[in-house]
């Protein structure tokens, strides 16, 4: 097959011993190689009140990042829409674009939104593995992941209690993206009738994408307004094909896309060799173990560090998804299941991450996949 456009998602993680400073040079200094070695974009993740990552402010990282750079498009996967304004946010994304024209890639997603839902689903979800995995063209599609001690978690509420102000309340997603989209093409009118411009922002060259982990409202509103769609297989394995097929079913052409158009997540991590890919990669189920019992990010552990940790079944049930469904190996090996991938969601583009505790390796890794990718 035709190789598709490749691209980097990037949590600018801390890894155990090291700084956020640390971890903040580390992105540049990725960002940069990226845009040398031929990646198509270079996207920054949101996360709050994790000690493991430093990409809390995805603007203002964005705007860093498209300084360091020359060619590659930067964006954000994905903007927490719950806890912002659609003014605020196009005021944020087109000021780096008003510098940067035509380079940046406004990623939203419904973080914030899906509090009240997230807890009234946990306790119905089933536990992890409770069915059976499934296979789907050559793809790996896992048992639904339990949310049901993250919806739990102090830490959760605690960070909506930070990011909001007193009384506040998240509008409409699909309200506030459409408002961004008015307040870009100049088109805003309130209810009464105002108009509003945001300066900068109006006119702004930005590509607006939509991030989604089922079938639900962002599919629907991805399809709907005409907008392109990211689905998390990196996140969310066992519901990427339900959200891709959802976002197709809804799908109506708009002045800026006349068909839908995917781009997919993995995570990945490639060495020369399969035994030390499998070293690099062997502290990810631990990360993924704080995340998932509502903890937040840890510090990326070193392969000593998760060698030592006693793992309990219930343990092991918990990150057993992730774990499965991350492409661990050789570049030809990982390759192949990026391709695997690519024809089983009909995706138009990938998206990956990796993460390792000693940078060096993290870059390697991505340096691998180029050009075994024939960027």
């Amino acid at each position: 097959m035709t190789r598709i456009p490749l691209s980097i998602l990037d949590l600018a993680p801390i890894g155990y011993g090291d700084t956020a400073a640390g971890a903040l040079r580390n992105t540049l200094d990725l960002a940069r190689r990226a845009d040398e070695l031929g990646y198509h974009r270079y996207w920054l993740a949101e996360h709050h009140l994790a000690t493991g990552v430093a990409s809390s402010a995805p603007a203002v990282l964005i705007g860093l990042v498209a300084a360091a750079t020359r060619r590659i498009r930067v964006g954000s996967g994905a903007v927490q829409l719950g806890h912002q304004t659609a003014l605020a946010v196009v005021e944020q994304f087109g000021t780096v674009d008003a510098l940067h024209p035509g380079r940046i890639d406004l990623g939203l997603g419904r973080s914030g939104h899906r509090r009240a839902e997230f807890a009234a689903k946990a306790a119905a979800a089933p536990e992890p593995g409770s069915t059976g995995a499934r296979t789907v063209n050559g793809l790996l599609i896992p048992p639904p992941f339990s949310p049901s001690g993250i919806a739990r978690s102090p830490l959760l509420a605690l960070t909506d209690l930070l990011l909001m102000q007193p009384e506040a309340r998240s509008p409409d997603f699909v309200q506030q993206v459409d408002d961004i989209l008015a307040l870009i093409e100049g088109t805003y009118r309130s209810a009464e009738g105002t108009q509003a411009h945001a300066v900068p922002g109006e006119g702004a060259d930005l590509q607006l994408w939509i991030l989604g982990s089922s079938g639900g409202q962002s599919a629907q509103v991805a399809g709907e307004r005409g907008l392109p769609f990211a689905a998390n297989y990196h996140v969310s394995p066992a519901t990427v094909l339900e959200a891709v097929d959802a976002y197709r079913a809804a799908f109506k052409p708009s002045a800026s896309l006349e068909a839908p158009h995917v781009l997919v997540s993995a995570d990945v991590v490639l060495a020369a060799d399969e035994s030390t890919a499998r070293e690099l990669a062997s502290p990810y189920g631990l990360w993924v173990r704080s995340i998932r019992t509502g903890a937040g990010a840890i510090p990326f552990p070193t392969p000593a560090e998760a060698a030592a940790h006693r793992w309990s079944d219930q343990d092991r049930r918990l990150v057993a998804d992730r774990l499965d469904t991350q492409f661990v190996g050789t570049p030809p090996a990982v390759a192949e299941k990026l391709r695997v991938l690519a024809e089983a969601t009909g995706a138009d583009e990938l998206l990956v991450t990796t993460i390792t505790h000693d940078h060096p390796d993290r870059v390697r890794s991505f340096e691998l996949l180029a050009a075994e990718w024939g960027l």
